[in-house]
């Protein structure tokens, strides 16, 4: 089946993003993953002891994802109102080519959030994907092309907006495709934030 210990790790964390996004949280046990993976209870039990430390697993990863991305994005020597745009790319990528990933953060992290205070409390375990975003702000407002303002009050206008969008596309609600809103997104964003 998978090689390393850490490959079968995350094919177990991909197989339970898949069944939370599908069923829900609260509705998938270990037993559903381990009989969607053909593996036993007590074997998924080795590398998780817990569906709640799945689940916190599965946020880390997601934001660490997200967060190298990003990272590639912000080390790129061009202005902000690009690297909005870059970001606005990416994770509308994400939306479409893994929407089970926006999903999960969505619907179980953000709306869920009794789950994981044991160890993610704030902001702790999506920290990768944060601290680019503070990365971005601050390396704008040092170079004087975005205002310097409240981070939470910044971070939730751009978390907002493109999770919003990306939860209305799938929702089937958007007349258009994910694509043709890369830009007035990114220009709304920039328009909001620049200095």
């Amino acid at each position: 089946m998978m090689g390393s210990r850490e490959e079968k790790k995350e094919y177990i964390m991909k197989t339970a993003l898949n069944l939370f996004a599908k069923q829900g949280f609260f509705n998938t046990t270990i037993s559903d993953i381990a009989k969607e993976m053909g593996m036993s209870v007590g074997n998924l039990y080795n590398y998780f002891p817990s569906k709640e430390s799945l689940a916190k697993e599965l946020l880390i990863y997601t934001s660490k994802k997200f967060g190298e991305e990003m990272r590639k994005i912000n080390e790129m020597d061009i202005h902000s109102k690009d690297k909005i745009k870059k970001i606005v790319e990416l994770y509308f990528k994400k939306a479409q080519e893994e929407p089970e990933l926006v999903d999960y953060f969505m619907r179980v992290y953000l709306s869920n959030k009794e789950i994981f205070n044991n160890g993610c409390e704030g902001m702790l375990c999506v920290s990768s994907f944060v601290t680019e975003i503070m990365i971005l702000f601050e390396e704008g407002v040092r170079k004087k092309e975005l205002k310097n303002q409240d981070f939470f009050a910044a971070f939730g206008l751009f978390m907002g907006y493109i999770g919003g969008i990306a939860f209305l596309n799938r929702e089937n609600i958007l007349g258009k495709s994910l694509n043709e809103y890369i830009e007035p997104v990114s220009e709304n964003i920039y328009n909001a934030l620049k200095a």
